[in-house]
């Protein structure tokens, strides 16, 4: 690297990994480093972060990724974070972790939730906030903190989400970036600020002097400490700029302008997006929105828990089983022709609270190959959910961009085009949270006047997959059936509720 040439550092904190990369101002990646980074569960339902073991991945992370790339620090002129959303990470009074972090996959505030339901919070809650009301929202985990764990609530000094945190230990400065609390349903969609009647209606008005304040994408929040500079090797005085949630990252790298194309962004989550000018009211379903870096411009997305997360659990579980290996099973057999049916809400599901994860329609006569098909299959039924309730949305939509690690298998790409009918376009971007954080950070320190001027200086090829009409009737029939299945399995449940079994 010549000594003039300048870089911008994206990190991006996910649900298995935390990266970063370094970042032309064009745009285009020169150098990625990774770190898995450990979900723990210590009781059933919970997902939860060592927040401080999180920071050391991050500094050695982002270490490594100088030293690799051979890179001064002067060379690094700012530095912006992209996360999952939702979730909790918490500060006491004496700005430590307070615990744990839990993760937007954690479902100890289930029984809340439901509880809240039958209370018609949600209701309440909405025209407010547009958000749904989620076991792994913020407002969702510290009412459980209030009423399970009173003393670890009275001792809360600063409420956070992932790439807030980590800010926070880069910069010693606090806020809430705004794409990512936006949709915590602590903050008014219309008024863009706080608003103390929904933390009043949730129960936890307490923690209104804990809300940092909010944070635009690319807004600088602060400089890079001589204390974070000895750890990562960036220079003390770096920009560091808001950051993005990974969602509106993902949508800013597929080059998302209008509402002709639609998001599909395949990892732990499925979620589904699009971007809208406006809110609006009496829509066919309780979008969610969230502020998008684009003024007077809306991120509107549906969202579960219910995608490629459930193949690495149960590869997780086979041992070491290839991607590569994975694909030529699923493709040595033939398209929709199995009666195995897979629901994939290891860690959750669009299809109500109650639902979990299994296999239906197993025999002898089906091999791993089988199974592995069907979690393909069910994971794109899943999102076939969301792409539906969106295409009522958003009623104009041509093509299908998709990003996230399942993009990398051809198999899945292609089932996803026959399944869903459309052209699948697939932007060559390999790390999206990093390349939108790092866009942030472009944004943040002048060198482009606004985030829709660099999205125009993004040129990232697409390659298209063209959808197979014929298995596309056949896969239609198979989605019938497991849309069948989920409704017997409803039905199930209710009956269990109804006479406390």
């Amino acid at each position: 690297m010549t000594e003039k040439a300048s870089f911008w550092l994206g990190i991006d904190c996910g649900g298995t990994y935390l990266k970063a990369g370094l970042y032309t101002r064009q745009g285009k990646e020169v150098c990625i480093e990774r770190c898995s980074v450990a979900t723990l569960s210590p009781r059933p339902g919970y997902a939860e972060r060592d927040m401080n073991s999180l920071w050391q991945h991050c500094y050695t992370t982002v270490a490594r990724l100088l030293k690799q790339a051979d890179v001064d620090s002067e060379q690094i002129k700012g530095v912006g974070i992209s996360a999952q959303g939702k979730g909790l990470f918490l500060l006491d009074k004496n700005d430590q972790p307070l615990g744990n972090a839990m993760l937007s996959s954690d479902r100890r505030a289930l029984a809340i939730v439901q509880r809240w339901q039958q209370d018609r919070i949600p209701e309440k809650l909405y025209p407010h906030t547009r958000q749904t009301l989620w076991t792994g929202h913020p407002a969702s985990l510290l009412r459980w903190v209030k009423e399970n764990e009173p003393q670890r609530y009275q001792q809360i000094g600063c409420v956070m989400m992932a790439h807030d945190y980590l800010r926070w230990c880069l910069t010693g400065k606090k806020g809430c970036e705004e794409s990512n609390i936006s949709e915590s349903n602590l903050y008014n969609m219309r008024t863009g600020q706080y608003d103390p009647q929904l933390t009043r209606w949730l129960g936890i008005n307490e923690i209104d002097g804990a809300l940092p304040p909010v944070v635009g994408s690319a807004e600088i929040c602060g400089e890079i400490t001589a204390q974070a500079a000895a750890l990562t090797g960036l220079a003390a005085g770096t920009p560091v700029a808001g950051g993005l949630f990974d969602v509106v990252s993902t949508a800013l790298c597929a080059g998302l302008q209008d509402e002709h194309t639609l998001n599909a962004v395949m990892g732990t989550w499925a979620v589904t997006s699009g971007l809208a000018n406006g809110l609006r009211d009496h829509e066919p379903y309780p979008y969610v929105y969230g502020r998008y870096v684009h003024p007077q411009q809306y991120i509107v997305h549906e969202a579960s828990p219910t995608s490629s997360g459930n193949l690495e659990w149960l590869t997780a579980q086979w041992g070491d089983l290839s991607f590569e290996e994975i694909n030529e099973a699923v493709a040595s057999l033939p398209k929709a022709e199995s009666e195995v049916l897979f629901l994939p809400f290891l860690y959750g599901s669009n299809a109500g609270l109650e639902m979990t994860s299994g296999f239906y329609g197993m025999q002898a006569i089906h091999t791993r190959a089988h199974l592995l098909q069907a979690v393909y299959e069910g994971v794109v039924f899943s999102h076939m959910t969301h792409l539906n309730r969106m295409l009522e949305r958003f009623t104009h939509v041509r093509t299908l961009r998709v990003t996230g690690g399942p993009t990398h298998s051809d198999v899945w790409m292609q089932m996803l085009a026959d399944v869903s009918g459309l052209p699948i376009e697939l932007p060559q971007v390999e790390e999206t949270g990093c390349a939108g954080a790092a866009l942030a950070a472009l944004v943040g320190t002048g060198i482009y006047p606004d985030f829709r001027t660099a999205q125009r200086h993004l040129n990232h090829p697409i390659r298209v997959i063209e959808p197979d009409m014929q298995a596309h009737l056949a896969y239609q029939r198979k989605y019938h059936r497991y849309q069948l299945l989920i409704a017997a399995l409803q039905g199930y449940h209710a009956h269990i509720k109804e006479h406390d079994l």
